[in-house]
Order: C-alpha cells, then sequence, then structure tokens
C-alpha cells in the first residue's frame, strides 16, 4: 500500500475488515469502520492549530459502491426506529437521504433546500451554518408542498456527517417550527464529539435517536508528524 493516497481517490473503495489498523497512528488517512467491519479511507484534515486534525468525508465524491453501503449500513440502524419518510439536509445530506431512503424501501423522500423557490414561504425557514463554511449564513426552507408528507409521520432527518451540530439543529428547528420531531437522526460520519453537547443543550433526548453509519474521532499529532488518538 503506497503511503500517500491521490487526492481523488479517497472514498472509492470499500476494503475488507482489518485491512488498516484501527489504533493508529495514522498517516494520511484515517479508516472508518462500518458495522460489518469494512473499511472506507477518509483523508486526514488539519486544523488551523495544526496540532489537531479531523477525518473528512465528502459523500457527493465518493464512488457509487461507497454511497450505497454507508446507506445499506445507517438504513439498517435507522430501520429500528421504523421511519415513514426521510427527509435530507443540504446539500451533501441529499445524496445520503436519497439512497438511505431507497435502501428503507421508501419510494420518495423529502428534501429540505437552500435555494428559495417563489412559492416558498419565509415563514417556513430558518438560519443555517456550515462548520465547511462558516462565514455562509444561509436559510434551510421546507418546500410548503411537502407538509402533508411529514405531518403526523415518523420521520428520521438524514445529513452526511454530524461535526459541530449546527446544521442538524437547524433542520430540527425547522421540523419543530411544523410541529414535527425526528424519530430518529441519521449521518454517514458522526465526526468527533462536539454535536453531543449542542444537541443536549437543546434536548436531551436528541443525542440517543442520532445514529451514525461510523464515527471518526479528533486525532492529534504526535511526535513523527503521524496523527493518534
Amino acid at each position: 500500500m503506497p503511503p500517500e493516497i491521490e487526492p481523488h481517490a479517497f472514498w472509492q473503495e470499500i476494503h475488507a475488515a482489518g485491512t488498516f489498523a484501527a489504533e493508529g497512528p495514522f498517516s494520511g488517512f484515517y479508516p472508518a469502520e462500518l458495522a460489518d467491519g469494512r473499511q472506507i479511507r477518509l483523508p486526514i484534515r488539519p486544523l488551523p492549530d495544526g496540532k489537531h486534525a479531523l477525518a473528512s468525508l465528502i459523500i457527493n465524491q465518493a464512488s457509487f459502491a461507497v454511497v450505497e453501503a454507508v446507506a445499506e449500513d445507517l438504513a439498517a440502524r435507522l430501520s429500528a426506529f421504523s421511519p415513514d419518510v426521510v427527509v435530507g439536509l443540504p446539500t451533501l445530506g441529499l445524496t445520503l437521504a436519497a439512497a438511505v431512503a431507497r435502501q428503507l424501501g421508501h419510494t420518495r423522500y423529502v428534501p429540505l433546500g437552500t435555494s428559495r423557490k417563489f412559492w416558498y414561504e419565509d415563514g417556513l425557514s430558518v438560519p443555517l451554518s456550515s462548520i465547511t463554511t462558516p462565514d455562509q449564513v444561509k436559510r434551510l426552507y421546507v418546500d410548503p408542498r411537502m407538509l402533508p408528507l411529514l405531518k403526523n409521520q415518523r420521520v428520521a432527518l438524514v445529513d452526511d456527517v454530524i461535526s459541530s451540530g449546527t446544521s442538524i439543529l437547524a433542520g430540527l428547528s425547522l421540523l419543530r417550527s411544523i410541529d414535527v420531531e425526528p424519530v430518529a437522526i441519521g449521518a454517514a460520519m458522526l465526526q468527533s464529539d462536539r454535536w453531543k453537547i449542542a444537541l443536549d443543550g437543546c434536548n436531551l433526548e436528541w443525542r440517543e435517536r442520532v445514529r451514525g453509519a461510523f464515527c471518526t474521532p479528533r486525532l492529534t499529532k504526535d511526535n513523527d508528524g503521524n496523527w493518534s488518538l
């Protein structure tokens, strides 16, 4: 296995369980593990302090095989909640939400959006920011035509990554404004533990409803320049 991986080669393969050591130290990539032990290589992104790093996932750049494997894993975890409908958060969460809905046997899903169509209502929106675009504050909308699909239904809210918890809280806030309380929250990756504090600050029950296909830790640079748990 070459020490360096081309940037475009990440998220393209599912590796057998145990292919890569899970305890570290890591150099270049972090091996995330699905429920069955299979692994996906994720690039390591150093944080501004230079001493810490996080594993990264951009799911709309992943191969179809990886997307389907992650969606199958997450759908199995969410099935215990018996969701009637999957709601997807933009932008990257929409790729995953659609695939999860198919895996659950649904015929459609409900996408939330940040692009205001002329028939949208400002009252059906909330502010939205992201850890990857912290300086851009948009609005998150639900299409008013989709409301009958959500009312009195068991809803699973899905995003690609839950990290700081900011995006998922916006989705929860928007759904709560239309009297919808999700029975489950799903993501491909649960990145570090910061999101737990954010969710606990709003509703102590929400953390127990969160499921991720895999979890990734905050990494620390060691004396050899590698990344450790």
